[in-house]
């Protein structure tokens, strides 16, 4: 063997150890998260810190879902989440498609509002959201719940498909009118086959925001426990005094973990729906 292989199989070495190093440190609070939903109590605040539980137990998964109501809030998510994703989805997708392809007086003036809309904190939204909803007569439903969630900007999807559709071939769109398509049939016949992979990143992006929002939940179910979601219904679990370490850690490993197995699944269409609008 060389010096040079030699030179470089150590530089390698010492390379992924530094890798591994920082991908423990990344990793661990996950880790001791699913680590600590599996402890008893006692066992928790003995062995605080380890990783491998002495005497596993799924007690606190049974306590949880059945004392404190987390299935409730798993199927509000679930409802809150899937109708908030296909409202973002369908209002962006036609959004972007009317910003990306068509010039009319006032684009222009229209974008640089949405992008300065980016500057504005979620925070400072709150109470005109809670004031609409309420004038609504929403506040505590799910509905109310998902009209909030979905509504706003959403400015990062809406210049997903902008950038995408701006990318697309004017003679697609010259073929389909001859073929005697009309505005519409055109996007639902060929512009939304075209945008699978944007659709897809949106929905991931839109699913995992949604799934862990919390503010707007907390503010609008306050009066109405049976419509919260998970995030809302992990924060029950901690009390003026006390906090049930083990509950929020078996709340927290179903609250993410079905998020983690949508974002592997989708992983790949995930990084060409990116990849796809950057190009363009």
């Amino acid at each position: 063997m060389s010096k040079e292989k030699k030179i470089h199989i150590v530089k390698s070495v010492i390379k992924h150890g530094l890798l591994l190093c920082v991908g423990f440190f990344w990793i661990y609070p996950f880790l001791w998260m699913i680590s600590a939903s599996f402890k008893g109590q006692n066992e928790f605040f003995q062995n605080r810190m380890g990783l491998i539980p002495v005497q596993p137990t799924i007690d606190n998964f049974i306590r949880i879902w059945q004392k404190a109501d987390f299935g409730t809030y798993f199927i509000n998510t679930i409802i809150v989440t899937a109708f908030s994703v296909i409202i973002v989805l369908i209002m962006t997708m036609m959004a972007g498609y009317a910003m990306g392809r068509y010039k009319f007086l006032g684009r222009n003036l229209c974008m640089a509002v949405f992008l300065a809309s980016i500057a504005i904190p979620l925070v400072s939204t709150i109470i005109p959201t809670y004031e609409v909803v309420k004038g609504m007569n929403l506040v505590g439903t799910k509905l109310g719940l998902i009209l909030s969630q979905a509504g706003g900007a959403h400015v990062i999807f809406l210049l997903l498909f902008t950038s995408f559709f701006q990318s697309v071939p004017n003679e697609l769109e010259e073929a389909s009118k001859i073929d005697g398509c009309n505005y519409f049939q055109t996007f639902f016949y060929i512009m939304m086959k075209l945008c699978k992979p944007v659709a897809t990143t949106v929905v991931i992006m839109e699913t995992i925001w949604a799934w862990n929002a919390f503010m707007l939940p907390l503010v609008l179910t306050l009066n109405n426990p049976s419509s919260r979601t998970l995030a809302v219904g992990l924060y029950a679990f901690k009390g003026e005094n006390t906090v049930d370490w083990t509950g929020i850690a078996a709340g927290g490993s179903i609250a993410v973990i079905p998020v983690i197995i949508l974002f592997v699944l989708m992983q790949k269409h995930f990084v060409e729906g990116i990849a796809g609008a950057v190009k363009s």
